[in-house]
């Protein structure tokens, strides 16, 4: 099969921009991605990071959904340890009224906050513990299944029912999510722009030798990287500064939103100079010919069909250039 590339947008907040035009710049994006020919649009969960603001996947899917006809929508991820599986599945079961045959969703065991916010998403902090549970009766109820006697939910099904229903996914950044994957049968995708890389290949592996047939009947993964493409290579790289300043000051606890980046360079101390070496190594940066072919080289390499791209930039018509110049590379169209 043609590699399928698909888009995940996580609404950065770019400063000097109120944080609701990052919404807003999500939904512009969605459409484009969708007139650009692209698979996928997934949208992501965060909670009280300064630079991140989508916190409502299915609220923000279901305008997605209202302007688009063909594009696949879901969430990257659904957060469950915070929410009761069968409230999930009702809201997903409603974006599929609204979307029919189009929505993913994608659950993660992730708090995507710190840990005091996340007991104010779900005071009990051991919720995580029940997450394979979770995952099964979600699957149950989104898919129409009944739920076996015995069970709290026997007999109770999540409205409205219909033709199609959602597509659960197992989102991951360790072997743990793949494992799950593989045992369910669920669809499984690597988080390959937070680990840098870092255990990818593993994971996919794992995946792989331990699936057995369920959603899905043979293994299906996709995985989600960071690039970043423009009119020049130079252009490109002047671009990842904002990136490239945001993913040091992370790692140092510091957060703010999306430098431009005329304003992202700052003096570096000595080991966030290496830091700043080793990101620029692995980044996946440069003309779309050169992004493409990195692209290439990577899926073949994991011996995947499909690639999520991740793209941060300050300006939101850099950031929908870089995927006007990949659609075009890939003749996407």
């Amino acid at each position: 099969m043609p590699l399928r590339l698909s888009v995940l947008d996580q609404s950065v907040h770019r400063a000097g921009r109120p944080q609701d035009a990052s919404i807003r710049e999500t939904l512009d994006l969605a459409v484009h991605c969708e007139q650009l020919g692209y698979h996928r649009f997934w949208v992501s969960e965060h909670h009280a990071l300064p630079t991140l603001v989508g916190t409502a996947p299915e609220i923000l899917m279901a305008a997605i959904a209202a302007r688009t006809h063909r594009i696949r929508i879901g969430s990257a991820g659904v957060m469950l340890p915070h929410y009761a599986a069968y409230k999930v599945a009702e809201q997903f079961r409603v974006l599929d009224a609204l979307a029919p045959g189009r929505i993913d969703l994608g659950v993660g065991r992730a708090p995507g906050s710190d840990q005091r916010t996340a007991r104010l998403l779900n005071a009990d902090l051991r919720s995580a513990d029940d997450f394979p549970r979770q995952v099964q009766e979600l699957q149950a109820w989104v898919s129409g299944a009944e739920l076996p006697p015995g069970h709290p939910g026997h007999g109770v099904a999540a409205l409205p029912q219909a033709a199609t229903t959602p597509l659960v996914w197992m989102l991951g950044s360790s072997g743990y999510g793949a494992q799950l994957a593989a045992h369910l049968g669920l669809p499984y995708a690597f988080a390959h722009f937070i680990t840098d890389g870092e255990g990818c290949e593993q994971a996919l592996h794992l995946y792989r030798e331990t699936f057995r047939p369920g959603v899905v009947a043979q293994p299906q993964a996709a995985v989600c990287l960071s690039v970043l493409a423009a009119d020049t290579e130079e252009e490109a790289w002047f671009q990842f500064r904002s990136r490239e300043r945001a993913r040091i000051d992370r790692r140092t606890g510091r957060f703010g939103p999306l430098l431009p980046p005329e304003q992202a360079q700052r003096p570096w101390l000595p080991a966030e100079e290496m830091e700043r070496s080793a990101l620029r190594e692995r980044a996946i940066v440069g003309s779309a010919a050169q992004v493409r072919e990195r692209l290439l080289a990577l899926a073949d390499r994991w011996a995947v069909e499909e690639l999520v791209l991740v793209t941060w930039a300050w300006d939101p018509a850099v950031q929908r250039r870089s995927y006007e110049l990949l659609a075009g590379a890939f003749a996407l169209a």
